[in-house]
């Protein structure tokens, strides 16, 4: 095109085109520091050439499209190991409260029931004693105490962690009705070939989101994205979204449905799935565990007592058989931990004396004591029992952080990743901004150049254009 109105109209478009690429770098610049942004890049392509005659001349140039730079596959592996960092960090949260109450401390499980067997012992001295009897009474209410304690604590963090799952699916319910809602206005701008990129970047934080929340499959379509459950189900198709709900079980506990399908064991990732494992599997075992465990001393207590005999006499010179000094435990053992109570307020029901005529002795003190060395559950004694007890909780809250700070690490490392291909690198705009500028300076020259040639052409009065 060799006429200077064709040359003028390719510096033109060349200004436009240049115009375009700098503000696709000021808008890069501009959201350097918003989460999820994906760095757009202008992508200059040369316009068809024309041939006239022989010769085959350039048409300049036009900003063919804004490329938002995002790599799939990556952004996957984000949500990945996003969904497994919130299991992990609910779960190990979760724990982390839980572990409280087995801190050893003055009221804790393990400290009373040493105080309660040295207080057998100091009795032994002395059974007579009825200072030394109360002494055994106020350790045997304060290791009841402890046990209702922790049982009531553990199962308040069940109906806690109850609650937040209702939380959670609320959340999931108004987040995938918002990537809905995006994939609906995502398709009427794609349908007029008009750019998305900036709802796309919304969507994937949203879904970014979502995976936090709960583990989610991603399919993208020619129907758009669609997410769905782990056992498939669909959260969000197009633009609808199907909101998950919850039901009250057997056990009083809200259980996950989608669809009307219960999908609570299905949920292996994301907070909702860590906070169901807590509530449904790990705190009923401990709270089993604190059941075994003050079901076996009461019941083992409450026998070697009846073995004994207590200080005063019944009416006559025979000493009365010793009772239960704890309630009797459910027979199934369930509760037994919240329910653990002392069944005698007066101390001389103490049955120390294995002797019926002799009021004095501590034969079957030595039968209460040994309770303490006694088998009461998987061939262990009640100390051994309660320390795997704690030993099971802190190695769940250091396998948890030791792969919650994995988790983290991997995350950041993929987050750094996306950071190299979606990230904007001010350094690198500053340098495009200053090609983009001086292409555009040149192509107005040009512009200026051919207006002062069109002027000299016209006020010679010979058009040769």
């Amino acid at each position: 095109m060799s006429s200077l109105l064709g040359i003028m109209s390719i510096a033109t478009g060349a200004m436009g085109a240049e115009e375009g690429a700098l503000d696709a770098t000021t808008n890069n610049v501009a959201n350097a520091n918003t989460p999820g942004y994906s760095r757009q890049q202008p992508v200059l392509a040369e316009n068809d050439p024309v041939a006239i005659g022989s010769i085959t001349y350039g048409t300049g140039v036009s900003l063919e499209k804004l490329q938002s730079l995002r790599d799939s596959i990556l952004q996957l592996r984000i949500q990945e190991e996003t969904q497994q960092q919130g299991q992990l960090t609910a779960f190990s949260t979760a724990m982390q409260q839980a572990q409280v109450q087995f801190t050893s401390s003055n009221s804790d499980i393990g400290t009373q029931i040493s105080n309660f067997f040295n207080s057998l012992n100091q009795l032994s001295t002395d059974p007579t004693n009825l200072s030394l009897r109360q002494g055994v009474l106020t350790a045997a209410h304060n290791m009841a105490t402890a046990f209702n304690n922790a049982s009531n604590n553990l199962n308040q963090q069940r109906s806690s962690l109850d609650l937040q799952v209702c939380q959670d699916v609320s959340q999931i319910n108004v987040l995938t009705g918002q990537i809905a809602s995006l994939n609906t206005q995502i398709s009427q701008l794609q349908g007029v070939n008009q750019d998305a990129s900036a709802l796309v970047d919304q969507r994937d934080v949203l879904i970014g989101q979502l995976s936090n929340l709960v583990d989610v499959s991603e399919i993208q379509s020619d129907n758009g994205l669609t997410l769905t459950t782990a056992n498939g189900t669909a959260l969000v198709v197009g633009g609808q979204s199907f909101a998950l709900t919850t039901q009250s079980n057997n056990s009083g506990m809200q259980d996950v449905y989608a669809q009307g399908i219960d999908i609570t064991s299905k949920l292996s990732s994301g907070e909702l799935a860590g906070v169901i494992q807590v509530r449904d599997q790990t705190l009923p075992n401990l709270l089993s565990n604190l059941d075994t465990l003050a079901a076996g001393l009461a019941n083992n207590i409450n026998s070697a007592n009846a073995q004994g005999y207590t200080l005063l006499p019944n009416g006559n010179s025979t000493l009365q058989a010793g009772g239960n000094i704890f309630n009797t435990p459910p027979p199934s053992g369930v509760g037994a931990a919240s329910s653990m109570a002392v069944a005698i307020s007066d101390p001389s029901l103490i049955a120390a004396s294995s002797d019926s005529t002799a009021s004095g002795s501590n034969g079957n003190l030595a039968n209460l004591s040994a309770v303490q060395n006694k088998s009461i559950a998987n061939g262990q004694n009640p100390t051994d029992y309660y320390s795997n007890i704690v030993y099971e909780v802190g190695n769940d809250v250091s396998n948890a952080s030791a792969e919650l700070d994995s988790s983290k690490l991997i995350l950041n490392q993929l987050q750094d990743q996306r950071g190299s291909i979606s990230g904007v690198s001010l350094n690198e705009e500053a340098a495009n901004m200053v090609q983009y500028q001086n292409a555009f300076d040149a192509a107005a020259q040009v512009v200026t150049t051919i207006n002062n040639l069109l002027f000299t052409v016209i006020n010679m009065n010979t058009l040769t254009v």
